[in-house]
């Protein structure tokens, strides 16, 4: 497999814009690719999927799923985010690890297969709006499509272990109440003092139910604000609480559990973010064992949890460069991903 195309595709997403719901740029670069390579494509929002050339009624149906959305650039870079420079045998750049080296191996693995004959049909979805959870992301895509799919890969960066299991995901908006009062005084119930005694427990609290494949729940405090000038004791303060979910506890309960445990009015953004899995016997985790890979539990959440089928995480890079400055990922890596996709669509069986 000559992996430069896909190394050059990935510099041009790169270089390329692609905030989450502003990718119309990056679909239309991987739309024209697609295009060149004679492969018919369809267009969903900013989701660009195509269908293998020998698609066939009654079998059943293999979906591959990346995205090609990033977050924003942020500070701190001492390369050009957008520059898509390599160097060392790295390629650097916003999206270049997360998840443009997932994605450009997939695509490399789909033109692969698309003309073969193959025991089931296969699918690739380069998707939208993974980053921020938005509507018009692959949800999109699966809510159109006719037919329900029988298996999915998303590709993120996994080192190419197999991802069998997604902890789940509830964000939690906290309101601590407390009364206004002048600071030289003493006055009032100071809400942050509150707040603080709430996020003591939250960052404390260790949950007994500790799961073989995703460990234990995760409640983690990452933002706060409160207060409106230096001599007013606050009466009002807002947290947010992020709790990283095993399978063992439904998310209602954690959040209940939590309620029990506070002072702070509690909101949860969502309820719909459920961990997510398969067993380890299934027969496309044993295929992907055969060939050397090794299965883990995330910790993080992804596309994945958009599918009812089963499904597993998979892709090159490593999940630490994602997010960061000078984020990067090693060209070895991109093409260990796509020999190892091939290999596991060639002998995969449904």
């Amino acid at each position: 497999m000559n992996s430069s195309e896909y190394i050059e595709l990935l510099q041009s997403l790169i270089r390329t814009l692609s905030l989450s719901g502003a990718e119309d740029q990056t679909a239309d670069i991987l739309s024209n690719f697609l295009s060149h390579k004679n492969i018919e494509i369809s267009r969903l929002n900013n989701n660009v999927y195509a269908r293998n050339q020998q698609y066939r009624q009654n079998l059943p149906l293999l979906i591959l799923n990346s995205h090609h959305d990033t977050v924003p650039i942020g500070n701190g870079w001492t390369r050009d985010p957008l520059g898509g420079e390599i160097e060392g045998g790295k390629l650097y750049g916003r999206g270049s690890n997360d998840a443009g080296g997932a994605l450009v191996a997939l695509i490399a693995a789909f033109c692969t297969m698309y003309d073969r004959q193959l025991p089931y049909n296969l699918m690739l979805i380069a998707s939208a709006e993974e980053e921020n959870s938005g509507a018009k992301g692959v949800a999109s895509v699966l809510q159109d499509m006719d037919e329900e799919p029988s298996f999915a890969i998303v590709g993120e960066p996994t080192q190419m272990h197999v991802g069998i299991a997604e902890k789940g995901l509830v964000v939690i908006d906290a309101i601590v109440n407390g009364v206004s009062g002048h600071a030289a005084r003493s006055e009032g119930i100071n809400a942050i003092t509150e707040a603080v005694r709430d996020i003591y427990w939250i960052s404390s609290k260790e949950w007994p139910k500790v799961s073989d494949v995703l460990g234990p729940v995760r409640t983690t405090v990452t933002q706060i604000s409160a207060g409106t000038a230096h001599n007013v004791i606050p009466d009002k303060c807002h947290y947010v609480i992020d709790c990283r979910v095993n399978e063992l506890y439904e998310l209602e309960e954690v959040v209940e559990i939590i309620d029990q445990n506070t002072k702070a009015d509690l909101q949860p953004r969502s309820l719909k973010w459920r961990p997510s899995g398969i067993s380890k016997d299934h027969r496309v985790v044993r295929c992907a064992e055969s060939l050397g890979m090794t299965v883990f539990g995330s910790e993080t959440l992804s596309d994945q949890v958009h599918f009812r089928c089963p499904s597993i995480k998979l892709g090159p890079g490593d999940s630490r460069p994602s997010h960061t400055t000078d984020e990067y990922i090693a060209l070895e890596e991109i093409e260990e991903g796509i020999n190892k996709y091939i290999a596991l669509l060639s002998q995969l069986e449904l």
